[in-house]
């Protein structure tokens, strides 16, 4: 399976432009720019918001809206990768709660993002509905 790329600008020390196809995303020490951790977890939660998202198509189940929060707490030893990382998950307009629940939680466990940085740290999933 092929994975997309993307491209990476640098001037002036850590002040950046990731460059996708024809769009940009300011990084680093620039104004604006988005730090290497908020882009991990934007990553994270995209892939874990479009996995569940196909889940929730398949099942036929509707959601007015969701609103993801992702956190994260990087160990003290060097490398000082993540130890735990939170996706917190505000549902709205829910058509079955207990079957978006589940989806999220399958969609999770599908999610390769997911998959990739749970192995250096524990994930965990919170679902609330509005």
């Amino acid at each position: 399976m092929d994975v997309e790329s993307v491209k990476l600008n640098f001037t002036e020390g850590f002040k950046g432009m990731m460059t996708v196809a024809s769009k940009t995303v300011p990084i680093g020490m620039t104004e604006g720019g988005v730090a290497p951790y908020n882009l991990l977890f934007g990553a994270l939660g995209s892939c874990f918001y479009s996995t569940f998202l196909s889940i929730v198509q398949k099942k036929r189940l509707t959601l007015e809206k969701a609103e993801l929060t992702i956190s994260g707490h990087k160990r003290d030893q060097v490398p000082p990768t993540l130890d735990h990382v939170l996706i917190q998950m505000v549902i709205t307009g829910a058509s079955d709660e207990q079957g978006i629940r589940r989806s999220a939680e399958l969609g999770a466990e599908y999610c390769s993002i997911h998959a990739t940085v749970s192995k250096v740290a524990e994930i965990k999933l919170e679902v609330v509905f509005a």
